[in-house]
């Protein structure tokens, strides 16, 4: 089974964290969102996208680059935020599940976040994701498999 994951981490590295630790311990091809403009998907049985949440949403690019997902693909969604109170990938998984795709479900995690006025006060959630959270991501990840 081929599996690639679109990713974007921002400011601190968190979402990068998770990715990196799954593709440490399992045979999958990363894709950084901010150094491609298309992603050839044809090849892959299974995608994942990660991102960070700004604003409640996947980020920009990453959301820009599900768009060209074929039809009948089985999708993931990982995401690290500042405040883990809902699940954030709901409107990346719509969008794809309306264009025929497969969810097979998202993991998300707290990642530290110092935007705008919590940079004053030093963030929030240091430390994260910690070293259980990374687990969980790989549990995750190898639980679609």
């Amino acid at each position: 089974m081929k599996v690639v994951i679109v990713f974007e981490s921002t400011h601190h590295g968190n979402t990068k964290k998770l990715v990196d630790d799954i593709a440490t311990k399992n045979e999958v091809d990363l894709v950084d969102a901010t150094e491609v403009n298309s992603v050839n998907y044809e090849s892959y049985d299974i995608i994942g996208f990660a991102s960070g949440v700004a604003f409640g949403k996947f980020y920009k690019k990453i959301t820009s680059l599900a768009q060209s997902v074929p039809s009948g693909k089985k999708v993931f969604f990982i995401y690290s935020c500042g405040k883990n109170n809902k699940d954030f990938s709901q409107n990346i998984c719509t969008a794809l599940e309306g264009r025929g795709c497969v969810s097979l479900g998202s993991y998300g995690c707290s990642g530290y976040d110092t935007y705008g006025p919590l940079k004053l006060v030093g963030g929030i959630n240091k430390g994260h994701p910690d070293e259980s959270e990374v687990r969980g991501a790989v549990d995750f990840y190898i639980s679609l498999l």
